[in-house]
């Protein structure tokens, strides 16, 4: 399956979010001490920029915490417009002797094996995805690669909306049907029918045929896909449709496009979203209320951060993992002020959680034998 997983991707490329190219800033740490090892990192981000509010902004701050501590490294922003997948590659290509850490943000970077073979000096941090060579996915010392599960933190998700919605009707928004983001949109489906099945509830997932997503084995997976990850307009179409059926509570898991989704909630009423990878709550503000339920959560701003670390002290070692709750790698946001979340409604998904940490639940997700119909505990 694993080698599967990498065939696919490398042919999804062609529909990929992000490359790495013409567009870049800087930032460094600042300050006058050395603060530690003097490292070049570039990031190389989808369009959405690292200042996107979501999967780019995370990884960007862990390396604006390492950077905070060690002033002597710097980082480059690099944005590449054209979400030409190939393009991603060479891009990297045509900075990898610049720097002694490049950071990939997404899945249309799963080509860089041979170049990461080729420049063994240089170090990768890749994020959502594990490199490939052709075919074949690979390891490599100087590439750490993490996945996510994803469906985790759509599970509580679920359960949130599940628990929360007046209406009985919740969806799920996405961007492209990428593994993360199906991860995502099972792993809210089975959230949903763990609350239908414990809680004597009924409330009814809601999916757009004409916005259906088909995934990187071309296979129709359903839910509801933007189409992009940078398409506000769209996102908003969509939202807006979500709520003509009568939606009260939408987890928004689609990057720039997710703006749009939180705009037609904001000009609704009634209507709520769950943020996705980082806490979003500020971001729905609107007026004197806001539109943020809650926030699940992937930390990849730590991956990124102890990955510099071990480059720094000279610990790096390549891998090819994933990441999932019992390092408090998923999760969701409960802290007051920033949900609105009962505290029954904690308190039920809280116990979910500890169960998902175990294994005693294990979520539905893109290429895991798990189907949100044949999910079960």
């Amino acid at each position: 399956m694993k080698k599967l997983l990498a065939l696919v991707l490398a042919a999804a490329m062609v529909l990929s979010l992000a490359a790495c190219g013409n567009d870049s800033g800087s930032s460094s740490g600042g300050g006058d001490g050395d603060g530690g090892a003097a490292l070049k990192i570039a990031i190389v981000s989808s369009p959405s920029g690292v200042d996107d509010g979501s999967f780019n902004q995370d990884i960007y701050n862990g390396i604006l915490a390492f950077t905070k501590e060690n002033t002597a490294s710097s980082v480059d922003d690099i944005r590449e417009e054209s979400s030409d997948s190939a393009a991603a590659v060479q891009a990297v290509a045509d900075i990898v002797a610049e720097y002694d850490v490049i950071v990939c943000c997404g899945y249309q970077f799963t080509g860089i094996g041979s170049l990461a073979q080729d420049n063994p000096n240089t170090k990768f941090i890749l994020i959502d995805s594990w490199p490939t060579i052709g075919d074949e996915e690979v390891e490599a010392d100087n590439v750490y690669a993490a996945y996510y599960a994803e469906q985790e933190s759509g599970f509580y998700a679920g359960m949130a909306a599940a628990l929360t919605t007046t209406t009985g009707k919740v969806a799920v928004v996405n961007g492209i049907a990428y593994p993360s983001n199906v991860n995502y949109q099972y792993g809210f489906e089975c959230g949903v029918k763990y609350v239908n099945e414990t809680e004597g509830m009924n409330v009814e997932i809601v999916e757009i045929a004409s916005y259906a997503g088909n995934d990187v084995t071309g296979a129709n997976v359903g839910g509801n896909y933007v189409g992009n990850f940078s398409d506000e307009a769209t996102g908003k179409v969509v939202g807006n449709a979500l709520i003509a059926e009568g939606v009260d509570v939408m987890l928004v898991a689609a990057g720039g496009s997710g703006n749009g989704v939180f705009t037609a909630a904001k000009e609704a009423s009634g209507v709520m979203v769950i943020g996705c990878d980082v806490d979003q709550y500020d971001d729905g503000a609107s007026g004197d209320k806001n539109i943020v339920l809650t926030s699940v959560l992937k930390v990849m701003h730590d991956t990124v951060y102890n990955s510099l670390n071990t480059v720094k002290d000279g610990t790096f070692k390549g891998a090819n993992v994933t990441l999932k709750a019992d390092t408090d790698s998923t999760g969701y946001v409960s802290e007051s002020g920033r949900c609105q979340l009962s505290a029954e409604v904690i308190g039920i998904i809280d116990a979910a959680e500890a169960k998902v940490k175990t294994g005693e639940i294990v979520p539905a997700a893109n290429f895991n034998g798990v189907t949100p119909e044949t999910f079960s505990w």
